[in-house]
């Protein structure tokens, strides 16, 4: 079977298979324009009746709102231009002889505006089945898979395998684009409505699956079906990656994988199904992540207006707008606004929030191209290559932890950062790969917070309680002075046995009864189990808590727990790069750009439950930084900041904060 297609599959999570064909995978040598020039990307989400849209008016609205990247429908599902190829199909709203898509390039490149088309290659019309029934995705029992009259295609068949790269070929010869995304890359377990639709077995994947793995495809997905997916999508993903190169060296490459892409998308958004609580750092998370994992290419994380699939005209609130246009371009990504059709929105109020962030961050767009991150202190994020699940929460927790102590610390999802960046402090969450004992061995410093026991030694396993309703004695107050109130913590979910160790700071308490209240704990036991291991390793320290302090945080917020994290970076020596009276509900990014150091801060005070309002404002806001700088202003509120020596830091106040504030230091 020819190797030639487009698909993009929503497979963030999943992890990278040791099989793929590496060299094709890396970075351009050349940085493209995504990475050179500040990007202000908008998403006009078209539906196939606004074929008909004023391309002039369009480009207009791009304009006065500063965008300078639009991404559009192009092709797929329906055309916005003319097309000769067989089996792809222009919009039944296309004027006769219009060219839409023609139009609105030529329109936005007259203004500087750069063009990215969208692609959805997932689904297709009736007739293509009917022609072509074996390009299809094919459920267990044979039955093709139709969602709204179209009909879904399969990764490894025929339509992504070959007569895509014919719609693409197209489409690239003919237009002057910018760049090229994919949306719904691979075959989806669900359709649009949460049905599921299980597994494709159609007669490409049967037959690819039994010469892989000497079996039948199952009815449900495992670990093996999921490298297959994985590996089917990154073929595809890279033949897309040649043509494109090929016939538009210039122009970019995106989609929801990192693999052989110039950019890394992701979405901030919400659902009503959505399991609580809400996430508040969802774009800081996205977009930190991205550009700590792959510094190379962009972080692109959509900011997405609507509040779930069944209602895409209604908008989430304006706080939550504007917290993520804030959280992306203070950790290095692009600004971003999406929204479903043109500029003529039902509901108008997520646009109009983000019309003024654009137009002040093009004001100030010096400031929001090349960042990278100053943070000293590393948060490990999902492993590559594993064969198992892990837990969000705990990495939430943390991520909280360092977020709300003011820590700035970069995520990774990979390993690729040992040998070339030097950090105070490496956090791991139920993923401690073999590679932190080579980095702890050579002088680096470790914290494992998580039940499930790393891939290298840190103390001997006697076992893992996989539920246990306990608490932890504090055995030391000194060492822990946060937790001077405070001699039991909470303790729920796994925990790992480990030998007793010669003085433990924190140890096990089983459970003991808990009613009726004439009974509460009266037999409560204690233990020298180690709730808490500290420990040499070469010229460097391992700590490991082996409960999962992380996801209980995450869930419960208690100061307990808060204050042990604090203590115990304090204990591992770990120097603060900032040290400040701000409200936990301050976030601070700390980037690197051109020589001088930018400290953005969002208030996130107007997060509460499930609302998003407008931030409390806050004042005298005391900075200590480390480092020596002679000069300080904002942007937000523009002004200069005194700034004098205090001792290894500089300390600056800064009188207001609203919603966002950028402190430039010189």
């Amino acid at each position: 079977m020819k190797k030639s297609t487009l698909t993009i599959l929503l497979l963030l999570s999943l992890p990278v298979i040791d099989c793929i064909d590496r060299p094709l995978a890396q970075a351009r040598i050349e940085e493209g324009w995504w990475m050179r020039e500040p990007i202000r990307w908008v998403q006009n989400n078209l539906r196939q009746v606004d074929a008909t849209l004023d391309a002039r008016r369009l480009a207009q609205q791009l304009a006065d709102m500063r965008a300078n990247v639009v991404l559009m429908g192009m092709g797929g599902i329906v055309s916005y231009y003319p097309t000769s190829v067989a089996y792809h199909y222009p919009s039944p709203d296309l004027p006769a002889g219009r060219d839409m898509f023609g139009d609105v390039l030529r329109e936005c490149h007259s203004r500087k505006i750069r063009v990215v088309g969208r692609y959805d290659l997932s689904k297709t019309r009736k007739d293509v089945f009917d022609a072509h029934p074996e390009w299809f995705f094919r459920q267990s029992d044979g039955r093709p898979v139709i969602y709204n009259g179209l009909y879904s295609t399969c990764i490894n068949g025929g339509y992504y395998r070959d007569q895509a790269m014919k719609i693409l070929t197209e489409g690239l010869e003919k237009y002057d684009v910018d760049g090229l995304f994919f949306n719904m890359f691979g075959n989806q377990s669900r359709d649009y409505s949460g049905r599921y639709v299980g597994l494709c077995h159609c007669e490409a994947c049967r037959t690819k699956y039994r010469r892989e793995y000497g079996r039948e495809i199952p009815e449900e997905s495992d670990e093996s079906y999921r490298k297959f997916m994985f590996v089917s999508s990154r073929e595809v993903a890279a033949e897309i990656g040649r043509l494109i190169r090929t016939k538009r060296p210039g122009a970019g490459y995106f989609n929801y994988i990192q693999e052989y892409t110039d950019g890394v998308m992701s979405e901030s958004n919400t659902a009503v199904a959505r399991p609580l609580p809400l996430w508040p750092y969802s774009a800081s998370d996205n977009v930190n992540r991205a550009r700590n994992s792959q510094p190379g290419k962009m972080s692109v994380d959509l900011n997405m207006q609507f509040v779930d699939y069944w209602w895409r005209f209604a908008t989430v609130p304006r706080g939550e707008i504007a917290l993520r246009a804030w959280q992306n371009i203070a950790h290095g990504g692009a600004l971003t606004f999406e929204m479903n059709g043109t500029f003529e929105q039902q509901d108008r109020q997520a646009l109009e929030t983000a019309k003024p962030i654009f137009r002040w961050v093009a004001a100030n767009e010096d400031y929001y191209v090349g960042q990278t991150s100053g943070a000293r202190v590393l948060l490990l994020g999902a492993p590559p290559g594993a064969g198992r699940e892990f837990g969000v929460e705990p990495y939430r927790g943390i991520f909280r932890l360092l977020t709300e102590e003011h820590i700035p610390f970069a995520v990774s999802d990979n390993m690729e950062w040992l040998g070339k960046r030097d950090f105070d402090l490496v956090i791991a969450t139920d993923w401690a790969p073999a590679g932190l004992r080579q980095y702890a061995e050579s002088g680096g410093r470790v914290l494992i917070v998580s039940p499930q026991p790393p891939e290298f030694e840190v103390a001997q396993v006697v076992g893992t309680i996989k539920e246990i309703r306990g608490y932890l004695r504090i055995r030391d107050h000194e060492a822990l002075p946060s937790l001077r109130d405070t001699n039991l913590l909470m303790l729920n979910g796994a925990f790992t046995e480990v030998h007793e160790s010669a003085k433990p700071l924190l140890t096990l308490v089983p459970p003991s009864m808990f009613g009726p209240p004439e009974l509460i704990h009266i037999d409560m036991k204690d233990t020298g189990t180690p709730g808490l291991v500290i420990t040499r390793k070469g010229k460097g320290t391992v700590a490991w808590i082996p409960w999962n302090l992380g996801g209980m945080y995450y869930r419960h917020s208690l100061n307990a727990h808060a204050g042990l994290f604090r203590d115990l970076l304090t204990l591992l020596g770990i120097p603060r790069q900032i040290r400040t009276n701000a409200h936990p509900l301050v976030e601070f990014s700390l980037m690197k750009q051109k020589g001088r150091t930018l400290l953005h801060l969002i208030n996130l005070s107007g997060h509460s439950s499930t609302g998003y309002f407008a931030p409390v404002p806050m004042s005298n806001i005391e900075i200590r930084i480390a480092g020596s700088f002679s000069r300080a202003r904002t942007l937000r509120s523009p002004g200069s900041l005194g700034i004098r020596a205090d001792g290894e830091y500089s300390l600056l106040t800064l009188q207001q904060l609203g919603d966002y504030e950028l402190i430039v230091l010189e």
